[in-house]
């Protein structure tokens, strides 16, 4: 009996098969994700205000007014920056700006913990319909509120002064969800190994909860930074005196009714703008971490 040999393998067995370790390990790969192909365009689309503006800060007036308009400046004009630059009021207007939004994100994340803090922990008589009631203020319109919020301010003689700008930005019913909804994220054994130890409901807070909560932190000094610096409504009915513009109210000033100096609203509007990339560029990827944490994704 003769012993038969194995056939000889053909060459499409001795071929690497697709969908294997080795063949996944030949595979080339890409510096970059697929998405990127898509999300690349996007964010040039949503770029390009963003760079016309910073095109138009360094054309001259007869560039911007002319028709068809410039895509692109003949030549760089820092005439724009040097008139904002050069305005006595400028360096005021951008301090009470500063002023105003350093103490509205420090009293929201102060007043925002506490009362996010006690919806999260603590079970109080009326505390669910309570915390419904705030949330339904978050959809009235400004312009139901500005009225009554500027007879409290005159009420209390803040008009025309920084304080008309800082009171009612004190606490935003969303800064109190948002951080609510992360403390609600964090395990109660934590906190229940500090009460053992003898620590009171506000030095847990302060020690061991907003330690964990830097990303809802981060998120709600940056939302709260940039709806105060952009803020021109609310300026703009309860400030009369130049000296307490903020920096948005006074770029209004360049514009006149027959003639402006739209090079300078262009370099205002740049100086403007760079605090809040800044704010938003530090703080993204906590601002990413919070909205994941927090229950709030789309």
């Amino acid at each position: 009996m003769t012993a038969t040999s194995a056939p000889p393998q053909t060459a499409h067995r001795s071929a690497v098969e697709p969908g294997t370790p080795a063949a996944r390990r030949r595979r080339p790969r890409l510096p970059f994700s697929m998405w990127h192909v898509l999300l690349a365009p996007l964010a040039l689309l949503f770029a390009v205000p963003l760079i016309w503006l910073l095109l138009s800060s360094v054309m001259s007036n007869a560039e911007i007014n002319r028709f068809p308009p410039a895509l692109w400046p003949s030549g760089i004009d820092l005439g724009g920056y040097r008139y904002v630059l050069g305005n006595a009021m400028f360096p005021r207007w951008l301090l009470n700006s500063a002023i105003v939004s350093a103490v509205a994100v420090a009293s929201n994340l102060l007043f925002g913990a506490l009362g996010g803090y006690a919806f999260a922990r603590m079970r109080f008589a009326g505390s669910r319909a309570l915390l419904v009631l705030m949330l339904a203020t978050m959809a009235i319109p400004f312009q139901l509120t500005m009225i009554p919020t500027f007879l409290v301010m005159k009420r209390l003689g803040l008009i025309d002064t920084l304080g008309a700008l800082i009171v009612p930005s004190l606490v935003t019913p969303f800064a109190v969800f948002l951080l609510r909804q992360f403390f609600l994220s964090l395990p109660r054994e934590l906190e229940e190994a500090a009460w053992i130890d003898g620590c009171s409901r506000l030095r847990v807070l302060f020690r061991i909860v907003l330690p964990l909560s830097r990303p809802a932190l981060s998120t709600v000094s940056v939302l709260t930074f940039l709806s105060t610096w952009n803020d021109l409504t609310w300026p703009l009915i309860a400030i009369n005196h130049d000296t307490q513009y903020t920096l948005q109210l006074g770029l209004t000033t360049f514009q006149g009714q027959h003639h402006t100096r739209w090079s300078a609203v262009m370099a205002g509007n740049v100086i403007t703008v760079l605090p809040v990339l800044l704010a938003f560029l530090g703080a993204q990827k906590a601002f990413i971490r919070s909205i994941t944490s927090s229950g709030l994704k789309g």
